[in-house]
């Protein structure tokens, strides 16, 4: 008897609870197009051309951008960036020195959508991952890297004084 009890519990629980529509945050296709516009200018600050990606919290493409001359391997990379990083709320760069150190965590190369290479940051608004940027090809993780996370701080933070 208190087996069967344990077993309804949940379930009279969840019979409770209203079942509405959830309401989320995610990447709008112009705050997507302004990140892109924003790591492809920061790019060029340092003489350099790259490809960068933007995903909703869905994981799609919202938008891409290519500099010129950029290999086609690139796009493909900078779209993983950005997938990886919101998948796993977490820079691509943390998850590459995670997975180099941590044996707990070097299962990580064998995912096949996961990108291990730095130069993905998720999108953060009021502490929900809301998408990811991934930028390649501007001649390494570091400065793939800087330029996301240079657009992240430029669009974000003036859209977060103004309204």
């Amino acid at each position: 008897m208190a087996l069967s009890l344990i077993v309804l519990l949940p379930a009279a629980i969840a019979a409770t609870i209203p079942a509405v529509p959830l309401e989320r945050k995610t990447v709008s296709l112009a705050l997507a197009n302004s990140l892109t516009g924003a790591a492809i200018a920061s790019c060029r600050t340092v003489g350099r051309e790259a490809v960068v990606a933007v995903v909703d919290r869905g994981g799609n493409l919202v938008s891409l951008q290519r500099g010129d001359d950029i290999g086609p391997h690139n796009t493909l990379a900078a779209q993983r960036k950005a997938f990886t990083a919101l998948s796993t709320k977490a820079s691509t760069t943390v998850l590459a020195e995670r997975a180099a150190t941590d044996p707990t965590s070097r299962n990580l190369v064998t995912i096949p959508e996961l990108l291990l290479l730095g130069g993905g940051m998720p999108i953060v608004v009021d502490g929900d991952v809301i998408g990811g940027i991934g930028v390649a090809g501007s001649g390494g993780s570091a400065n793939d890297e800087r330029c996301a996370t240079e657009a992240i701080a430029e669009v974000i933070g003036k859209s977060r004084t103004h309204p």
